[in-house]
């Protein structure tokens, strides 16, 4: 069998995919590439068991075939060849793989394609279909939330709710728990499901940065996405996902509206003060005035600084980790952020101030006991 392709073309395709590819897959073969030839269409499918990824472009071939070429090798050979078409032969009774340059001759050891693991389909499935844009956003407001403790597995995925008028996009840790909806996104039927934190992360990679439509069907085991020239379907999390509502305190008499850069600016300051253990800075609402403190007790740092702020509701002083609340200002674009609170031992909130028509965002972080420094 042999092809002729673009070095660069093939690159790209490979780099888009190469992200699945684990370095000790539980099965040897899947430190390759699979490449399937149909037609002049080179398919590339990349596996480790529970998400797979597919690409195809098109390629200059007289037969069909297919062969598993070790992907490590493949990528820096090509990252490391300028533009220009290689010739790919492969010997069928020996699966050695040549690849021919305009300067040079590389010869590696392919493997029997029959030996890849079959790519499952995603049969009797549900269909959502939605933009680039709004599934970026989706993940980029979730991910960072989900736990990495996987005696909880549920909590290690992105849940997402699908209904006739919106769909729900949840993730927690425990300590912190961010909803995203999306009422421009919807399934008459409505569904559930909850996908693995490691397919979100390659999904959100690859995606284009230019908005073009993507295509989302899934059944009770396998989510399938499809956008471009690009497939990737991965194993759903077969748990129930936790009563995220519930935790949601919805009586908060205490807001306070506030510049979020200029919280984000500080809080980073201030936690450089923090204990490294615990992360705690310390936020104590007096009238329309926010002040931030941290104390190391442990190192004698000490540092706070003030805010102006609009206050409704009693003065309060309640503790946090300040790495969950960087990490989820950071996440957010607007330019002023409102935090509602109901009592210092209570789950806070933090949302944009004013919300986009289509999104709905919401971010819940736990509170930490405070320390008895004055």
């Amino acid at each position: 069998m042999k092809f002729i392709v673009s070095s660069s073309a093939l690159l790209k395709q490979l780099s888009a995919i190469n992200g699945v590819v684990t370095t000790n897959p539980v099965v040897p073969i899947l430190e390759n590439f699979l490449f399937e030839i149909k037609d002049s269409v080179l398919t590339i499918t990349a596996s480790d068991l529970q998400t797979s990824m597919m690409t195809q472009l098109h390629v200059e071939a007289k037969e069909d075939g297919n062969i598993a070429v070790p992907a490590r090798i493949l990528i820096e050979t090509l990252k490391n060849l300028p533009e220009q078409p290689v010739t790919f032969s492969i010997d069928h009774d020996t699966y050695a793989v040549e690849i021919s340059s305009d300067n040079g001759r590389y010869r590696l050891a392919g493997e029997n394609a029959t030996d890849f693991p079959k790519i499952p389909t995603v049969n009797n499935a549900t269909t959502v279909d939605m933009s680039t844009e709004v599934l970026s956003s989706a993940i980029s407001n979730t991910i960072f939330a989900a736990s990495s403790d996987e005696l909880r597995p549920a909590m290690t995925g992105v849940y997402i709710n699908l209904s006739a008028t919106n769909a729900t996009f949840v993730a927690t840790d425990g300590h912190r728990l961010i909803r995203y909806r999306r009422v421009d996104v919807a399934s008459p039927n409505g569904a559930s499901l909850i996908i693995p934190r490691k397919a979100l992360n390659l999904l959100k990679s690859t995606l284009p940065s230019e908005n073009v439509p993507v295509t989302v069907e899934f059944n009770q085991s396998n989510a399938y996405f499809k956008f471009n020239s690009i497939k990737m379907i991965c194993r759903l999390i077969d748990e129930r996902y936790p009563d995220y509502e519930n935790v949601i305190p919805v009586d908060n008499p205490n807001r306070m509206n506030i510049d979020r850069l200029e919280l984000l600016g500080t809080l980073r300051r201030i936690a450089i003060y923090a204990n490294k253990t615990t992360h705690q800075v310390r936020l104590k609402l007096t009238g329309s005035e926010l002040m931030i403190s941290a104390e190391d007790l442990d190192f004698s740092n000490e540092a706070n600084e003030r805010l102006s702020c609009e206050h409704e509701g009693e003065d309060i002083e309640i503790g946090f980790n300040a790495k969950f609340l960087v990490e989820m200002l950071n996440n957010l674009s607007c330019k002023e952020v409102s935090l509602r609170f109901s009592a210092p031992n209570r789950a806070g909130l933090i949302l944009p101030a004013e919300q986009d028509t289509n999104e709905d965002i919401l971010m819940l972080v736990m509170p930490v006991m405070l320390n008895n420094y004055v």
